[in-house]
C-alpha cells in the first residue's frame, strides 16, 4: 500500500482488475474553478479496453467521469457550471466550491480516501470519506465498489440540494453521477421494471443499467446496483437525449439536512462489462 498527501498528482490512483480494464481516480487539477474542480473515475475501462466514462465533455464540461457531487451544498455549488436559482434559473455565479484531497491510501485493488468539500470562502462544508474496490466477477467484466459518507463539519444545520429541490421540476441531479461516453447509437437505460429515458427517470429501483457500443462496434454495460435499504431508496436521474448519464440521485425532490456533526452515506457496486449484460452477469439477451 502506498500512501499520498499533498502536493497532490493529477492521478490519485489506479485501480486494476484481474482480467484487465480498470479505472484511474484523477484529482480534479485539471478542471478550472467553475466546473467544481473534485476526484473523478476517468477513465474507467472494460476488460477489452472499451471506454464507459467521458469527462469535460462540450455539452457540459463540468461532467467528469463518475464523481461524487451536489449543486447545492448549503448554497455551494460542487456540481459546476451555472447554478439554478428559484425564479431566476440557471445563473452563473461564483459559488463554487472544490473537494481537497485530505489523504489517500490505495493499491491496485482497493482506496480509501478522505476528502474535505470546501466552499469558496476557504470554509470546509463536508468532510467525505470514500472506499472504492476492485472486485471479481463473470469472464468479459469486473465489479467496482463504491461507498461514499458525507458529514457536515460545520456548526449549523447543511441542507444537500438539487436544482429539483430549488424549484426545477425533474431535475434532482447529484450524488453518485456517472457521464456515459458517446457513440453511434442512442445509450439505452434499463432497471428491472422499466426501459427507456422516461420510464427511468426519477423511478426508485435496485439498479439501473446502461448498455452502449463505440465508434469500433464494441459493445458495453455499466450496471450501477444500490447496496443497501437506503441507497435502494433513491431515485434514479438518467438522460439519453441530451447527453448520456445516470445518477442515484441523494435529493431528487427534497433536500437532506445534515445536523452539525451529521452523516449521510451510500454504497453501490457498478458492473463494468463488455457486451450488454445485466448486473448479474447474463446476457442482456439483444
Amino acid at each position: 500500500m502506498t500512501s499520498t498527501r499533498a502536493p497532490v498528482p493529477d492521478v490519485l490512483a489506479r485501480l486494476t482488475a484481474t482480467g484487465r480494464g480498470g479505472a484511474e481516480l484523477r484529482s480534479g487539477n485539471d478542471t478550472a474553478p467553475e466546473w467544481s474542480p473534485r476526484p473523478y473515475l476517468h477513465p474507467v475501462t472494460t476488460p477489452a479496453g472499451v471506454v464507459v466514462t467521458d469527462t469535460h465533455p462540450e455539452d457540459h464540461r463540468w461532467h467528469l467521469g463518475a464523481s461524487v457531487t451536489l449543486q447545492d451544498v448549503g448554497g455551494v455549488n460542487f456540481w459546476g457550471g451555472r447554478t439554478y436559482l428559484r425564479d431566476r434559473g440557471y445563473t452563473w455565479r461564483d459559488d463554487h466550491g472544490h473537494v481537497a484531497v485530505d489523504a489517500l491510501t490505495a493499491d491496485e485493488r482497493r482506496l480509501e480516501a478522505e476528502f474535505r468539500w470546501v466552499g469558496p470562502d476557504g470554509r470546509g462544508r463536508l468532510r467525505e470519506q470514500r472506499h472504492l474496490e476492485v472486485r471479481e466477477s463473470h469472464e468479459g467484466a469486473w465489479r467496482l465498489g463504491v461507498t461514499f459518507a458525507l458529514h457536515n463539519t460545520t456548526d449549523a444545520d447543511l441542507p444537500l440540494g438539487s436544482p429539483a429541490t430549488n424549484g426545477r421540476v425533474g431535475a434532482g441531479y447529484g450524488g453518485f453521477f456517472w457521464r456515459l461516453p458517446t457513440g453511434p447509437e442512442p445509450v439505452r437505460v434499463r432497471t428491472p421494471a422499466a426501459e427507456g429515458e422516461q420510464a427511468v427517470h426519477g423511478s426508485v429501483a435496485d439498479w439501473v443499467a446502461a448498455h452502449g457500443s463505440d465508434t469500433a462496434g464494441r459493445r458495453w454495460t455499466v450496471a450501477v446496483v444500490a447496496m443497501d435499504e437506503v441507497t435502494r431508496a433513491d431515485p434514479w436521474f438518467v438522460r439519453v437525449a441530451g447527453y448520456p448519464g445516470v445518477c442515484s440521485a441523494l435529493a431528487f425532490v427534497d433536500p437532506v439536512v445534515l445536523t452539525p456533526g451529521a452523516v449521510v452515506q451510500r454504497e453501490f457496486e457498478v458492473l463494468v462489462a463488455d457486451g450488454w449484460r445485466l448486473p448479474d452477469g447474463t446476457d442482456e439477451g439483444r
